[in-house]
């Protein structure tokens, strides 16, 4: 039992040495019991500012990874714009399509990766990811289900599919 205290009172003197440690003098004022708390305390700040940091790095990873699927949606954009222009008509679209093209657009306006939406909706991952783009036609009531992860109705949903159409026949 001596021996643990030993090596508890070297480690908590090795974190003293590492993290922020009260003067010598105040140290020496407490009982082992008070300096195993104070070194306990102090591990916890350090791990704590360490998961801060790894949420953190995280975020800004996934702000970064945004970003260029945002900027990667752009360039699709623009490119599908010039090759309908250079065309000279508009392509046909399917309904299929067209539900997908809505709800990829919800999710990522949303800021909502393909597994968030999945795991809410109770679709697996791959086919959600086939629905959205528009390999997939899926049923009514996993329509339903999709749209109420994305925080939406499936008439809200409907309504956008229209406008989409509407957009692409104009």
């Amino acid at each position: 039992m001596e021996t643990m205290t030993r090596e508890d009172e070297r480690r908590d003197q090795d974190v003293v040495r590492i993290g922020a440690a009260p003067s010598a003098a105040r140290m020496r004022d407490l009982t082992p019991a008070q300096r195993r708390a104070v070194m306990f305390a102090q591990r916890q700040v350090v791990m704590a500012r360490a998961a801060k940091k790894a949420k953190d790095d995280r975020q800004a990873a996934l702000g970064r990874m945004w970003m260029e699927e945002d900027a990667e949606h752009e360039r699709a954009a623009r490119s599908t714009t010039r090759r309908r222009e250079s065309e000279g008509s508009s392509r046909d679209v399917s309904l299929r399509e067209a539900i997908g093209h809505v709800l990829r657009d919800l999710r990522t306006r949303d800021r909502k990766t393909l597994r968030e939406v999945s795991e809410k909706a109770g679709v697996s991952l791959g086919y959600l990811s086939e629905v959205e783009r528009g390999q997939k036609e899926a049923s009514s009531e996993l329509l339903s289900s999709i749209s109420e992860a994305l925080g939406l109705s499936t008439a809200q949903m409907l309504r956008m599919v229209a406008d989409y159409l509407d957009s692409i026949d104009a």
